[in-house]
C-alpha cells in the first residue's frame, strides 16, 4: 500500500498476514496522524505483538489516559461526556457533519429542531473549550461551571464534560457546555475546587492543532 497518497479518512480493504479480510483507515481519536485497523479479533493479539516486535522504536502501547489527553487536546467528543442521545450537532459544535444536500432535504432524524438551531445561529447551550488560569485541581466531568453575578455571588451556568492536565500546553484544560451568550472565546468562568474558585477562560478548539495527513490543497 502506498501511504504517500493514502490521506486522512482514506480506507481500504487489505489482506494482512493470516488475516485476509481486514481494513485499514487513516484516522484516529487523538488529533494525530494514525491508522485504525479492523481485523479478526482472534488474530488481533498476534498482529499487535508483531508490530511491537518489528518496529520497537515506532510502535508503543498506550493506555486510555494517554488517549484521553490527546482526545481532549484535539477537542474531540466522547460519547457519554460531550454527546449523548439528546445532544444536537449545533450543541456539540458538529454542525459541519450535516451536508448541504441533507439540510436542503431536511430528511434526517431531528431535522426540524436542528435546522432551527442552525438558522438561529446556534443552540442555546454550546460545547466550549476552557483553559485554566494558574494552579489548582483539574476540572473534571460533572463539575459545575459558575459565573459571577454580583460579587461575591456566583451561580451555575453549565457543566464540565471532560478535563485533563495538558502535556502540550502545560496547564489544565477542559471542555464543557455553556449558554450561547457566555460561549464567546475570552469570556471568563469559574469552577469550585473545595473551598476555592478556579478561573477558566473560554477558548476555541482544538487546543492543540491537529496533525492529520491531509491531501494538499490545489493552488
Amino acid at each position: 500500500m502506498d501511504l504517500s497518497s493514502f490521506y486522512f479518512m482514506s480506507s481500504a480493504a487489505v489482506a494482512l498476514k493470516d488475516a485476509p479480510d481486514s481494513r485499514i483507515t487513516r484516522c484516529g481519536y487523538t488529533g494525530e496522524d494514525g491508522f485504525e485497523v479492523a481485523i479478526d479479533a482472534r488474530k488481533a493479539p498476534d498482529f499487535v505483538q508483531g508490530l511491537l516486535q518489528k518496529h520497537p522504536d515506532l510502535v508503543k502501547l498506550a493506555g486510555l489516559g494517554a488517549r484521553d489527553s490527546l482526545r481532549i487536546e484535539a477537542g474531540l467528543c466522547l460519547y457519554g461526556n460531550e454527546i449523548d442521545s439528546t445532544t444536537t450537532p449545533p450543541e456539540a459544535g458538529l454542525t459541519w457533519t450535516i451536508g448541504k444536500k441533507r439540510r436542503e432535504r431536511a430528511d434526517f432524524p431531528g431535522a426540524s429542531k436542528i435546522l432551527e438551531q442552525i438558522k438561529e445561529g446556534g443552540a442555546y447551550k454550546q460545547r466550549v473549550g476552557l483553559v485554566q488560569e494558574g494552579k489548582g485541581l483539574c476540572p473534571r466531568n460533572g463539575a459545575e461551571i459558575l459565573t459571577l453575578d454580583i460579587a461575591p455571588h456566583y451561580y451555575p451556568v453549565g457543566k464540565v464534560t471532560s478535563g485533563c492536565p495538558s502535556p502540550t500546553l502545560k496547564t489544565n484544560i477542559a471542555m464543557g457546555t455553556l449558554p450561547r451568550s457566555l460561549a464567546k472565546p475570552g469570556n471568563v468562568v469559574f469552577i469550585a475546587n473545595k473551598n476555592n474558585l478556579t478561573k477558566l477562560t473560554v477558548t476555541k478548539m482544538p487546543f492543540v492543532p491537529a496533525k492529520y495527513f491531509t491531501k494538499p490543497k490545489k493552488k
